[in-house]
């Protein structure tokens, strides 16, 4: 394995499937497979999953919420996702721990560096809710604060697309995919790879970042054998 400890970062958007709100079951499904593939051959694995397919901070601020309530919202709103992927994981037979940057008893313990990487030493699966528990801080950050936190090999970004490309892929067929880049290539080329915040952290801590396809079942597997799969960011 290439990879031996990972942070895997999956946003809101991506656990609805191609349902229009919240959790589809057969996307989760699918997800925790992979999760549960790759806990298998001995891979330590924290997870740091986004709230956007029920709320959204900055979304609530532009609807008249204050910002700060927004962003409390939000983070509640990983707490849900973060149980929901504790749930589908645990019926697949993972024996997983659910820790939160929100203090939120009984739900969950309040995490640390440390806490966390005594469970993925017992062969846990980590999930760690509740964004950095601070308003105005993406879970982009919390997943690049928890990443270095725990010294991770790297911090894995699942999404809807199999890369970082020239454009947005979706939007312009004639984008181009990178296999890999510096953090100041990601930067002169404007690429929209994480929020400000969590890229300056792993630029400044040496935490290349990896995003790929998490909707193409085994690649997950084969990012952490080192496979060519996806666009890997960092400072060499």
């Amino acid at each position: 394995m290439k990879y031996k400890k990972v942070l895997l970062k999956l946003s809101g958007e991506a656990i609805m499937g191609k349902k229009n709100y919240g959790i589809d079951p057969e996307t989760l499904t699918v997800y925790c497979k992979q999760i549960k593939e790759v806990v298998d051959e001995g891979v330590q694995v924290a997870i740091v999953i986004g709230g956007g397919n029920i709320f959204r901070g900055v979304q609530g601020a532009a609807q008249g919420f204050d910002r700060v309530q927004g962003d409390y919202m939000g983070m509640l709103a990983t707490v849900i996702n973060s149980m929901a992927l504790q749930a589908e994981l645990e019926k697949q037979g993972v024996n997983v721990k659910l820790l939160s940057g929100l203090n939120i008893d009984p739900v969950a313990e309040s995490t640390s560096g440390r806490k966390v990487k005594e469970n993925l030493k017992q062969g846990k699966v980590v999930i760690i809710a509740g964004g950095t528990g601070n308003p105005f801080f993406t879970t982009d950050t919390a997943s690049a604060l928890r990443a270095i936190e725990i010294n991770a090999d790297v911090l894995l970004k699942g999404t809807r697309v199999d890369g970082i490309y020239t454009a947005d892929p979706e939007k312009d067929p004639a984008a181009v995919k990178y296999d890999s880049l510096t953090f100041d290539e990601a930067y002169s080329k404007n690429l929209k790879v994480m929020d400000m915040t969590a890229f300056t952290l792993c630029r400044e801590n040496n935490m290349p970042i990896l995003v790929f396809d998490m909707n193409t079942e085994g690649n997950l597997l084969k990012v952490v054998k080192g496979e060519k799969v996806g666009t890997i960011v960092s400072n060499e």
